[in-house]
């Protein structure tokens, strides 16, 4: 008998048996502890009556690999959640080890990189399926057709390869609306441990996906078509009712692209949130042309409700930047949102792209400029700047290249790919690097609060930042030592 007539008789043995299918779900280990979403997400979609759902994450589980090799004997498929760079690693070492227990396991790609790299995924043996986009119905639809033993060609949304070891490519599925799906089960994870390792009681929380707009440097352009679909404001609400209830959160950070989408679902839900009850603070994304279009009135409510802080993604200082590209915002707006989130006492997280191609020294200048006049409005606005890094699906890598230049070509090489740290691109040159380097030391240290005895130091990096001179830093070494390094939420 070959592997997949095994297969297919010891889940046919465990329906006969009235046992639930059982379904692993593995979360590659990173650096930060947000809750898996994409995995509450597929894993709540599937019929509890029908299915086990097994919820392994690599950053909790030291022993991550063996835990999954004790649960999947006798599951439906293995399904691995990856995004591009150092999550790729572990995803191949858990995938290639469950392979080895069990070669006749279905291993299923979904996320970031497999949306993007969908048949380049299926290159590597140990995987069998990758899901394009949206996850939920395209899941599903998988699950049921491997316990039932038919074939996944004509499943929507997936790319498989095919017994004689072909890839076939299924057509696109739509986007759906996310009211349509079940509401994510948080009993699927241990909520309380990532609150202990979070070091708060926050909840993780996606109420929209995809993005209407169409920046260059993003994929989401490529991933969602420009689409977005959001949850209805009253059924929101009352879920996190019930998940404050349940697990006394204290904070909720809305992990959507971008939340502020739509105003009146907005306002509605910070209206039903003053109204349930709930004493919580939330943060959340905000594009700056729509800050400045939601009147103050909303911006109140959203206030009283808990909004604490905002993402608001400038990208560049330089108004002939944004156009290039494609931001559709101007650093006006930027700045007429910051002045609305001072007056009502909101945090925000500015953050900026420097080292685009062919950037020009005076572009660079302006984002340094712009970030320099954001940070000093408040201690509690933090702008970091990250260098472009050609993420894969975007237009700009796309025209890049085009002009030659060449992207990792494999799994392995994909996993080097680090795009929120590390050097930057060929398009800033060494003295360039050192420069933005050494000022986003200073400019980091000039506005932060500090304690009395710090006073000094911070002085002198304000002096430097007013006077742009950044020669001999004999600062950095001192305050590193004094200092240590700040963790990112």
């Amino acid at each position: 008998m070959d592997a997949p007539a095994m297969a297919i008789r010891a889940l046919t043995t465990a329906r006969r048996a009235n046992r639930r299918l059982k379904v692993v779900l593995y979360n590659p280990q990173a650096v930060f502890f947000t809750m898996p979403l994409a995995l509450l997400a597929i894993g709540s979609e599937l019929d509890p009556d029908v299915y086990e759902i097994v919820t392994i994450d690599g950053r909790l589980d030291p022993n991550a690999e063996d835990t999954v090799r004790s649960h999947i004997n006798g599951a439906v498929c293995l399904g691995i959640t990856v995004l591009t760079g150092a999550p790729i690693s572990d995803a191949l070492r858990i995938s290639r080890a469950a392979k080895q227990a069990r070669p006749d396991l279905p291993v299923v790609w979904g996320g970031w990189h497999p949306s993007m790299f969908a048949r380049e995924c299926l290159v590597e043996p140990s995987v069998d399926v990758t899901v394009r986009g949206q996850g939920e119905e395209t899941f599903a639809e998988i699950v049921d057709r491997l316990a039932d033993g038919r074939s996944l060609q004509g499943c929507a949304g997936c790319t498989v390869r095919l017994a004689d070891g072909t890839i076939h490519e299924n057509p696109a599925r739509a986007l759906a609306q996310v009211d349509k799906f079940r509401a994510h089960d948080y009993r699927l994870i241990p909520v309380e441990r990532y609150f202990e390792l979070k070091g708060k009681r926050q909840l993780d929380y996606i109420s929209s996906q995809g993005c209407n707009f169409r920046c260059a440097f993003c994929s989401d352009p490529f991933v969602y078509g420009r689409k977005w679909v959001g949850l209805e404001p009253t059924r929101m609400a009352i879920r996190l009712k019930e998940l404050w209830d349940q697990y006394h959160f204290n904070d909720v950070n809305f992990q959507d692209e971008t939340f502020f989408t739509k105003r009146d679902r907005v306002q509605s839900l910070a209206d039903r949130i003053v109204e349930s009850g709930m004493k919580i603070t939330w943060a959340a994304t905000m594009r700056a042309d729509q800050g400045i279009r939601m009147s103050d009135e909303v911006w109140a409510r959203c206030k009283q409700s808990g909004l604490r802080r905002l993402l608001v993604g400038v990208e560049s200082g330089s108004n002939e930047m944004l156009k290039r590209i494609r931001k559709d915002i101007r650093i006006e707006q930027v700045f007429e949102t910051a002045e609305k989130m001072l007056r009502f006492d909101i945090a925000g997280h500015f953050p900026f792209i420097v080292g685009f191609p062919d950037e020009s020294d005076a572009s660079i200048q302006a984002t340094l400029d712009c970030a320099k006049k954001l940070r000093s409005l408040s201690p509690d606005f933090l702008t970091p700047i990250y260098y472009f890094k050609p993420y894969p699906g975007s237009e700009l890598v796309i025209e890049a290249v085009a002009r030659g230049f060449r992207l990792p070509e494999t799994l392995e090489a994909w996993a080097q790919f680090d795009y929120v740290a590390g050097m930057p691109g060929p398009w800033v040159s060494p003295e360039k690097f050192k420069l933005i380097e050494r000022f986003k030391f200073f400019h980091e240290l000039a506005w932060k609060r500090m304690s009395r005895d710090k006073k000094l130091l911070q002085q002198l990096a304000r002096y430097r930042c007013d006077t742009d001179n950044y020669r001999w830093p004999v600062e950095m070494l001192l305050t590193r030592w004094i200092l240590p390094a700040q963790r990112l939420s």
